[in-house]
């Protein structure tokens, strides 16, 4: 087998001794720009580094420059740094780089810490067959947000922003709530088939909230099996104790099977992945490939590598999302009772949620309920202007927040398989958004989709309560952030890496 490498995020000691003699293929173009070109000088030289599709893409050519007055000339036609960056994406192929206008608070976000009202809206539909006018249900609030203190919940409509009722043609101003600090929303109610609109609105003021992606668990108990049931909805390393510790639940209980509802999971942390699905294959060993990342044709012989199954989790501390130390590393409470797995999934399902399905795939039957995942079987890292490997966050650039987060590594499993690009298609399929005017709690053992999957396992056939008549036709998802489908590696991580 391959021996696990050790990917590097920080470059080893000798690295930056011997900076001065760095070949020529890891830094092509000579440093000639300061002052008003420095962001854009950032920009090339770290995805020339970087970029998976570095080889792709012309104008990132180590010889695209024959002269520095040239490189500075190229530099110079790009007066708003964000415009080179999107010149210099590999659109036939990347749909998930993204240019960062402040990189302290993209830090803060992938450690679920951010600005919020506490809703995640879920799908728009149309409150009738024959009609323009929408509705947008709520697929989970947060805990002590201000929606939570609203008395907003799981399955909510909403049908006017700031006022302003919902149309297929308007149903944009949804992201009013990923971009102000305030907001207006009215709900509304479904009755007899009839939509009503509530007279008042509530008014909501975002505020700085920690996310635990642990959202709900259960064991549930149906026809002699014992079920674990968990929600979970973003890969955060900061939050590595929680997850265990439902795993240490699921564990005493000697659970029969596992239900991983990933609906609204977009991804996250590639190393928190490989954590979870320790947890719930313990037959597998430290030796074992869980996942096999390749870089652009420049760093895959250095940074290269494969992530294996853990005995061990570590810890992040939730506020700066440093490592908290040997001491306080965790033991993984792997299961060892189950030989398949069921995921939900839907169109919001990606990244490192998906590389769950593909990873476990060779180790157990992996049976996906709901809609065909999105299909990201790459991934990412921050980029910073600090020179050498640009991944240096203490020691950045004072003179801009500018980073960026592009596409450096594809991911596959032990046999070399990641042809998902275009998502997984589920096993059973079923879709939420038609119940809009009926969404019923997490754990609710009548929600479709969870209904769906103890069917699956029991081998039932779909349960007469939960007629398809009368469905709403779904409008669309809710777009939501642009990191909202991620999987990335995040600083520190490579240390713990065989």
């Amino acid at each position: 087998m391959k021996r696990l490498l050790k990917f590097q995020w920080v470059l080893l000691c000798a690295l930056f001794i011997n900076f001065a003699c760095t070949d020529r293929d890891d830094n092509p173009v000579d440093p000639p720009v300061n002052g008003e070109y420095e962001i854009q000088d950032f920009i090339w030289k770290s995805m020339n580094y970087w970029y998976y599709w570095q080889e792709d893409v012309n104008d990132l050519a180590d010889d695209r420059f024959a002269t520095d007055e040239e490189y500075t000339n190229f530099l110079s036609n790009y007066t708003d740094p964000e415009d080179l960056f999107n010149n210099l994406v590999y659109t036939e192929e990347d749909d998930f780089s993204w240019y960062i206008e402040d990189v302290d608070e993209q830090a803060n976000e992938f450690r679920g810490i951010s600005e919020s009202y506490g809703i995640s809206l879920a799908y728009i539909v149309r409150i009738s067959q024959d009609s323009n006018d929408v509705v947008a249900f709520v697929g989970y609030v947060i805990p002590n947000s201000p929606a939570s203190d609203a008395g907003i919940k799981r399955g909510d409509l909403i049908y006017k922003v700031d006022g302003t009722k919902l149309t297929v043609n308007n149903y944009q101003l949804l992201n009013n709530l990923f971009t102000e600090k305030s907001i207006s929303l009215g709900f509304g109610e479904f009755e007899n088939g009839a939509f009503t609109g509530n007279a008042n609105d509530t008014d909501l003021t975002a505020v700085l909230l920690n996310e635990n992606p642990v959202h709900y668990h259960s064991v549930i108990e149906e026809n002699g099996k014992k079920i674990g049931y968990l929600v979970y909805n973003s890969f955060i390393n900061t939050y590595h104790k929680e997850l265990n510790d439902v795993f240490a639940e699921f564990k005493a209980a000697n659970i029969d099977e596992l239900v991983l509802d990933l609906r609204y999971n977009g991804g996250g942390s590639v190393l928190t992945a490989a954590f979870l699905a320790s947890m719930i294959d313990g037959t597998t060993t430290t030796e074992d490939v869980f996942a096999e990342l390749e870089f652009n044709a420049k760093r895959n012989e250095k940074e290269g590598g494969t992530y294996p199954f853990f005995d061990k989790a570590f810890i992040y501390d939730k506020t700066t999302g440093e490592y908290a130390g040997e001491d306080e590393d965790i033991q993984i409470n792997r299961l060892t009772t189950l030989n398949r797995l069921y995921v939900i999934g839907s169109g919001y399902t990606a990244s490192a949620s998906e590389m769950i399905i593909n990873g476990l795939r060779p180790f157990m039957d992996v049976i996906l309920v709901g809609e065909t995942t999105v299909g990201k079987n790459e991934g990412s890292i921050t980029v910073y202007d600090s020179g050498v490997n640009y991944t240096d966050s203490e020691n950045r650039n004072p003179n801009h927040n500018v980073g960026l987060q592009p596409i450096v590594f594809q991911i596959f499993n032990s046999e070399k398989e990641n042809n998902y690009d275009n998502g997984f298609e589920p096993d059973i399929p079923v879709e939420e958004a038609p119940y809009a005017a009926n969404i019923l709690p997490f754990g609710d053992p009548n929600e479709i989709m969870l209904r769906t999957t103890l069917d699956a396992i029991s081998g039932a056939s779909a349960k007469s309560s939960l007629s398809r008549k009368g469905t709403l036709p779904t409008v669309a998802k809710i777009k939501g952030k642009k990191f909202s489908t991620e999987m990335y590696i995040a600083p520190g991580d490579e240390k713990f890496l065989k």
